[in-house]
């Protein structure tokens, strides 16, 4: 009885065990999923699979509709267990396979599968296929056909080393050749290739300088093949490289060629070795020199009518302001944040500037940028928290915030501006009864006592006089004393006199400015130097862009909250310098300006020093 009680008990416990291990399978989440080529060429088979991580008795595939149905489903399943540490882990796949084929070129969308689980019906995602026409000239291949190729491509001879240059080709593509000044287009090198066995793009790459733009190289991963019809052709298509530009002045610029190399793996006809060579044929590396085309990009120069505090922003942007209380207690903080939306140059977006009331401590604002790249410029929000402290109680206003920008899409100048706020101040804790309170001293009176001490006698002894000699002589009649009174006047006097003109000029800060322009340049571009030797581009860049600056505004007397590339640009022309030095001085300000937040090399850091410290000194031989 014992036995049969133990038996019973152990059957309950390997049926509770595998009960718990199959719901272990089917504990996991369900996953199914379709995938396919999203690009095919007509009259050519290819799959479509359908993937689930459990078991099913079968799948309901979608009507395949304006494909060739040719074969299928193939069914094929595969499963795996391992523990680790003690812990069971099981995966288990099953997947469908059906082959199809495209006839009509478009693209078309696959409708999703569905199977059964546990009584529950659950559907794949679905698919959208883009089929290309054929090679124009030529039809679907039969599998005859595609042997023989094969076999001529094993039996070719040296005449096919030399790829054409219909098969092998790099073009420049652009998203637009007419803009506006600053605004952004996307340039692209793209690989095509077809009827030749590319092996890889070497490093001998000459890219041009992009003169006239400011750039920025885009990050395009892993480089991926995918299908595009060209010119009736089919071929197999990549991305190289691809920049962000922004055209610096109006005008035509060129975008000089560029030059590639690539390495194409070609059959040839050597002496034959052994039946293997001969079965099997040889290949050799061959490198061919590729041009990409130069184009040129029509730049319209900004028109005219600029707002007031624009600073070159050109895109599509909204501004959205709030401040964090309209009521607080003198000494507290107030924080208003603007917030700054939209796609264009938004790497080149000057911080606004905010009129605090007189009466509050303001500190540096606080920017962050969260931002993304796209075909249309630097798109994402420039946030700006302005953070001040009132310090007397009172009722003040806020100025609005303004911020100007270039529409490009109305081709428009367009000003987005913020409400005045209005904002009360009370007193500050304690601040009442401090204010109200009078200190007062009042000092005690005592009377007045009677000491022994109090009165001095008079001394009635007779007095003894004597004649006065020279070692007598009272202080006040050496002549000694005198020079010491009349050397530091002497001295105030000469030092008056030797810096009144000092003096005169130090008022003149005009002047001054002028007088220092080139000593402060020289000092920036020594810490500059140092910057560019250390590699530390940030701030290498944004010690340039001061050195710059700052010269323009000592040597030109502009205020550095005015200046700008369009005052810099007429103050110059006012004094008789020509365009050349002129464009010169837009250029260095705009690349250092953008090279901050752009990929830079080594060379490019030291070109910009250069040109930076030619400039000055070309400016230096102005009369300005």
């Amino acid at each position: 009885m014992s036995t049969m009680v133990h038996t019973s008990f152990r059957r309950l416990w390997v049926i509770s065990l595998f009960a718990c291990l199959i719901m272990g399978l089917h504990a996991e989440e369900l996953s199914f999923r379709a995938s396919a080529p999203s690009q095919v060429i007509a009259g050519r088979p290819f799959q479509v699979t359908y993937t689930v991580n459990q078991r099913v008795r079968e799948m309901q595939p979608p009507e395949f509709t304006n494909f060739d149905y040719l074969a299928g489903p193939y069914t094929s399943q595969s499963s795996s267990t391992s523990f680790v540490n003690g812990k069971r882990t099981s995966t288990f796949t099953l997947t469908y396979t059906y082959t199809l084929m495209g006839n009509t070129p478009g693209t078309y969308s696959v409708a999703p599968g569905t199977i059964v689980v546990d009584g529950e019906k659950h559907a794949s995602n679905g698919l959208k296929i883009t089929v290309l026409p054929p090679d124009e000239g030529t039809t679907a291949p039969t599998q005859s056909q595609a042997g023989n190729a094969r076999q001529q491509a094993a039996t070719s001879t040296n005449a096919s080393t030399n790829a054409n240059d219909n098969d092998i080709f790099v073009r420049t593509l652009v998203t637009k050749t007419h803009v506006y000044e600053q605004e952004a287009l996307q340039v692209t090198y793209r690989l095509y290739v077809a009827g030749v066995d590319f092996s890889q793009m070497t490093n001998n790459i000459k890219l041009p300088e992009f003169t006239g733009f400011l750039k920025q190289e885009l990050d395009l991963g892993d480089r991926q093949f995918e299908l595009e019809h060209y010119n009736g052709r089919n071929y197999q298509v990549a991305n190289l490289f691809s920049y962000l530009l922004y055209p610096q002045h109006g005008g035509d610029i060129t975008i000089d060629p560029a030059r590639f190399e690539a390495i194409i793996r070609v059959a040839t006809r050597s002496q034959v070795r052994s039946i293997f060579d001969d079965f099997f044929g040889s290949y050799s590396n061959v490198s061919k020199t590729l041009t990409a085309p130069g184009v040129t990009i029509h730049v319209r120069s900004l028109p005219a009518g600029k707002p007031a505090g624009f600073s070159g922003a050109v895109g599509r942007f909204t501004m959205d302001p709030s401040i964090s209380t309209r009521q607080l207690k003198a000494n507290e903080a107030i924080t208003l944040k603007i917030d700054i939306r939209g796609t264009g140059n938004m790497k080149l977006i000057k911080t606004p500037a905010i009129d605090w009331p007189e009466g509050f401590e303001a500190y540096d604002p606080k920017v962050s940028n969260n931002f993304k790249t796209t075909a249309s410029g630097i798109s994402g929000t420039k946030s700006v928290e302005y953070l001040a402290i009132p310090r007397a109680a009172g009722q003040y206003t806020v100025p609005p915030v303004t911020f100007s920008y270039f529409d490009i899409e109305s081709e428009q100048y367009r000003t987005l501006s913020s409400e005045a706020y209005t904002i009360d101040v009370l007193r500050a804790a304690g601040e009442a009864e401090a204010t109200s309170s009078v200190q007062q001293y009042t000092a005690a009176k005592e009377d007045i006592k009677q000491l022994g001490t109090d009165i001095r006698y008079i001394d009635t002894k007779p007095l003894s006089l004597r004649p006065i000699d020279a070692a007598d002589k009272p202080i006040f009649k050496r002549q000694w004393l005198w020079l010491w009174y009349v050397i530091p006047l002497l001295l105030t006097l000469i030092v008056f006199v030797l810096f009144r003109r000092r003096i005169r000029e130090n008022a003149d800060l005009t002047r001054m400015r002028y007088k220092r322009a080139n000593k402060v340049a020289q000092k920036r571009l020594k810490q500059a130097g140092k910057l560019l030797q250390a590699q530390q581009k940030e701030a290498f860049y944004a010690e340039i862009e001061r050195a710059a600056v700052l010269y323009l505004s000592d040597r030109l007397s502009i205020p550095t909250a005015d200046l700008n590339k369009d005052t810099i640009a007429d103050v110059l022309r006012s004094k008789g310098v020509d365009e050349a030095l002129i464009k010169r001085v837009n250029d260095v300000l705009s690349t250092a300006e953008f090279a901050r937040y752009a990929p830079s090399t080594g060379e490019e850091m030291q070109s910009l020093f250069d040109n930076t410290a030619n400039l000055i000194n070309d400016l230096e031989n102005q009369k300005l």
